[in-house]
Parts: structure tokens; sequence; C-alpha cells
């Protein structure tokens, strides 16, 4: 296994009235968590890589993430919801259930 978490951010923009993940900040919280992970140290091969995905198709449930492999889905509001990712999930390898999307595959 290349990484050990790899997250995807969906950072997708819809036109129209139908949600999205950018209506709700994600890009900046993509980027926050990108910023904790280096400043951490966790960043880089064999540790963690946070990248950008485009539409993951659940934005009514967004914004959302999903860690890799253990393909667990996550709703998140601010960079506390976020820090708390990083700090039991991908620090500590424990599931942050209150943030968990109900069903982890669509």
């Amino acid at each position: 296994m290349y990484y050990r978490h790899h997250v995807f951010f969906c950072t997708n923009q819809r036109e129209g009235d139908r949600p999205c993940c950018q209506q709700h900040g994600a890009q900046d919280l993509r980027d926050y968590a990108k910023a904790r992970i280096k400043a951490l140290g966790l960043a880089g091969p064999g540790k963690v890589r946070i990248n950008t995905a485009g539409c993951m198709d659940r934005c009514e449930e967004g914004p959302v993430l999903v860690v890799y492999p253990e393909g667990v889905w996550y709703t998140y509001v601010d960079e506390e919801d976020i820090e708390e990712i990083v700090q039991e999930h991908l620090v500590g390898g424990r599931i942050v259930e209150r943030l968990r999307l109900g069903r982890d595959t669509p």
C-alpha cells in the first residue's frame, strides 16, 4: 500500500439549486487538512495523502470526504471537525462515528 491513508475531499461546484460541497467551503477545509497533515509530519509515501476529488455524488449529505483504504465516508462543518478526523482517524486509527455518513457505499 503506497499510502497508509488516502483522503479525498469533494470540492465540486454545481450550477443551479442542487447542493454541492463547494457551497460549504470544501476547498478551504481540504487546504486546512493538507496543511495539518504536513505540519504533523504525516505527508508523503507510506503516510497520508490529501487529495481533491470531483463530484462523488453525495452532495446532499455534504460536504463529504472519504478515507481509504477503509472506505469511510465523512461529512464535516468546520476546521474543528476536520481536526477531529485528522487526530482520531488519521493519527489514532479510530473512526469518528459522529461525523461518519450512515452508509459507506453509494
